[in-house]
């Protein structure tokens, strides 16, 4: 009888730990998710090919799971596969789990740690060493910057910000490039609003490079090649406050640099309408405005190269 009693308390005991682990589970906290981001991350979407946040992204760090922020890849793994989603050839281990896709061809990958929705991978196609293409979906990811003090910042405003953006983004030891807002009196503008041009704003790219590769000079010098800093009213076609030529400065040092270069185009005859201003808070544009002519595959129609120094 006491043997049976024991057994008893066994059982019940396990099965109160059991129900433990299930409410522990039940109840854990992950992070909040908008709309667009549970359409894919929880019903199993796809965001629209070209249109990710990290499908150009350079940097080093690593990409951790929107949802509950577990390490999933490090960018050393990150290749461009030209598909239209960022693909990485290996995964941090024990984090990412395979699954069949319910088309029953695919092969779905998911957070192992929270089941959130991240893509596909696929095999023996050739991009890589590994032959492996984890195909994800940039919303289903949260990326965390190495610290290197190395990288800086800086801030020009040239008219349409595709434009700027397209020649910054490719010069050598820029890391990372995004387009937004700068300078005006409205907080988190859309850029519906800067176009009624009432708030102040001016389109502006973000620059962030490697000071030992690019100098914060050569930057300014690309700046002024690549639009018509002569222009009062805007940049090319596109007239409007928004489009005005500006350097944004973070110091007295870049603001120098920028004087300097200033001064020495009106030496050689220009009459310089770029402005200076010391930089203010940057407001990052809509998603789909990000490396605009790199998703279009096209050049852009109101910025050129032309070289002056």
């Amino acid at each position: 009888m006491k043997q049976l009693i024991y057994l008893l308390l066994i059982a019940l005991t396990s099965i109160s730990c059991v129900q433990g682990q299930n409410k522990k589970t039940d109840n854990m906290k992950y992070n909040k998710l908008n709309p667009d981001e549970e359409r894919v991350i929880i019903h199993k979407g796809t965001e629209a090919p070209y249109t990710g946040e990290y499908i150009n992204n350079k940097r080093d760090g690593v990409y951790v799971c929107k949802r509950c922020d577990s390490p999933l890849y490090k960018s050393s793994d990150k290749f461009d596969s030209h598909c239209g989603w960022p693909s990485f050839d290996d995964e941090t281990k024990g984090a990412i789990k395979r699954i069949p896709d319910p088309d029953g061809q695919r092969t779905e990958i998911i957070c192992a740690n929270c089941g959130a929705h991240l893509g596909h991978v696929f095999l023996n196609e050739g991009f890589t060493d590994k032959n492996t293409r984890h195909c994800v979906n940039s919303i289903s990811l949260k990326f965390i910057p190495e610290q290197n003090k190395m990288i800086r910042k800086a801030y020009f405003a040239s008219g349409c910000f595709w434009g700027t953006e397209y020649y910054f983004m490719k010069a050598n030891g820029v890391t990372h490039t995004a387009v937004g807002f700068m300078g005006g009196h409205i907080d988190n503008p859309s850029y519906e609003q800067v176009c009624q041009k009432n708030t102040g704003h001016l389109e502006t790219t973000e620059v962030e490079y490697d000071s030992s590769k690019i100098t914060y000079e050569e930057l300014v010098k690309l700046f002024f090649e690549t639009h018509d800093f002569t222009q009062t009213n805007g940049q090319g076609p596109d007239i409007g406050p928004q489009y005005l030529s500006c350097i944004f400065y973070s110091n007295e040092a870049e603001k120098e640099i920028a004087l300097k270069y200033i001064n020495l185009l009106e030496t050689k005859g220009y009459r310089v309408a770029t402005m200076l201003k010391p930089a203010s808070k940057f407001w990052k544009a809509e998603e789909y405005h990000q490396q605009y002519y790199e998703h279009k595959g096209t050049k852009p129609y109101c910025h050129i190269y032309k070289k002056i120094f």
